[in-house]
């Protein structure tokens, strides 16, 4: 499904999604026959082509914020949705051999699909794409799956499966909406997939579930969608398995200088060398497709606020999702006027700036400003471990001389989500094998050899 000079569009889905802010991959780089890595692009990157930008590009710094926002607030109607259904105790999910194809991974997606065309009695009509199209009938490894199948009827469900099945030998077919009113229709089918190594080495995944998208509605530019969260049938965790069940990705501003580059990993490649890994425990199988981590508080100045215990309990009404999807950090119930009613002591004597169409509640003026004045932030996670980010990844600029601090308040019940600008600057290591997440402060500076 990979080559050396694929083009991807990637926005990776984690509790976090791991992908992304909405990234683009540009490019798929090999280190080592143990190892696999993607190089991520920010949608705001200098780096992305104008008419490759779906929202167009921001007009200045506080428009990119708004834009941010814009896909935060689709994103987290997409949680919400899922966090509801799963309190309820609903399922939380409402060419060849190798596809060479551009394809963006969804912010809550774990399907993975691509626009094609298949020639089958009962499949859904084809409408025109005016990208490159995958043709499952010239594919000897295409099969698709029955709709009386036990797959379909269950575990094709999370996926929007649906349960129409005329007869017993036609195709499962998927009908999968997104927050920002786009669909996919198409038939689940299994296909091997191959994914390239250096010196010509390939690595090869059986009977991989993808969606063979024959129509789709919104935006044309789109050729598929890599779904990269946590269940039985992802691709990440599919591909993960070849590689030590591990995976990783390292966020950097994308206004950082050209010899940095975001990356999403698989297996043992060579990063930059970091010290102090910290891990802690990765919730799996809570809110799936997310990975939830187990949050027992927030401390500000070093001092523990107080903050309702039941905001972080996922078993309950809150619980928190680490999502490189959202950008900004979206803190539930009462998590979020205690956390900014920390800093307002230490920011009180800066002109406090209120910004048309920018729902941050505290923003102000930088005049003065130092960042040896603002207190140090630290989630603390319940078996000890704490993640400590930089001061520069919760006090951002949105506007010139213009500072805020880059959370947003989310409902309750509800989830908390550790957005992608506070992870920035860390190496972030998903080891599904152990069930645990570590992460260090990083350049995020790979090697490629």
């Amino acid at each position: 499904m990979c080559s050396p000079h694929l083009l991807l569009v990637l926005s990776l889905i984690s509790c976090f999604n791991i992908v992304i802010f909405f990234l683009y991959v540009d490019a798929i780089s090999i280190s080592n026959n143990t190892g696999v890595w993607f190089e991520l692009i920010h949608r705001h990157s200098h780096k992305l082509k104008t008419e490759d930008n779906l929202l167009g590009p921001p007009k200045n710094r506080s428009d990119r914020i708004r834009q941010l926002l814009e896909s935060d607030n689709l994103r987290q109607q997409v949680i919400a949705s899922q966090y509801n259904r799963k309190r309820r105790g609903i399922s939380v999910y409402d060419g060849k051999e190798t596809a060479e194809i551009p394809i963006q991974t969804d912010t809550g997606s774990d399907l993975t699909w691509m626009h094609c065309k298949y020639r089958c009695k009962g499949c859904p009509m084809s409408s025109p794409h005016r990208g490159r199209v995958f043709n499952g009938n010239d594919s000897p490894s295409f099969r698709t799956i029955p709709c009386s199948s036990k797959m379909c009827e269950d575990d094709l469900i999370p996926y929007q499966s649906v349960a129409d099945c005329p007869s017993p030998e036609l195709p499962c077919i998927f009908d999968y909406g997104y927050a920002n009113g786009y669909r996919a229709i198409g038939i689940f089918a299994n296909e091997t997939v191959k994914v390239g190594l250096h010196s010509r080495l390939k690595i090869v995944l059986f009977n991989v579930v993808i969606g063979c998208t024959v129509k789709f509605i919104g935006d044309s530019k789109l050729d598929g969608v890599l779904g990269l969260g946590y269940s039985k049938h992802s691709f990440v965790v599919r591909l993960a398995e070849v590689f030590g069940n591990k995976f990783s990705y390292c966020l950097v501003d994308h206004l950082s200088p050209t010899n940095v580059r975001n990356y999403l990993s698989f297996g043992d490649v060579k990063h930059t060398k970091v010290q102090n890994m910290q891990y802690t425990e990765l919730l799996l199988d809570y809110m799936n497709p997310y990975y939830c981590v187990n949050v027992s508080g927030i401390s500000v100045d070093g001092k523990m606020l107080n903050i309702p215990q039941e905001v972080w309990n996922i078993t309950g009404k809150g619980g928190v999702i680490l999502d490189s999807g959202t950008s900004m950090t979206i803190l539930a119930g009462a998590a979020h006027d205690t956390v900014v009613n920390a800093f307002k002591v230490a920011l009180a004597n800066f002109e406090k700036i209120e910004i048309p169409g920018i729902p941050v509640k505290h923003c102000f003026s930088t005049e003065g400003y130092n960042e040896s004045l603002v207190p140090r932030l630290v989630f603390h996670f319940a078996d000890g471990a704490k993640f400590q980010p930089p001061i520069k990844n919760y006090v951002i600029d949105v506007a010139r001389d213009t500072k805020c601090l880059a959370f947003t308040s989310g409902g309750w019940p509800g989830t908390t989500i550790i957005g992608n600008i506070l992870q920035q600057n860390h190496l972030w290591e998903f080891d599904l094998g152990r069930a645990r997440l570590g992460y260090a402060p990083s350049s995020c500076i790979i090697s490629d050899t």
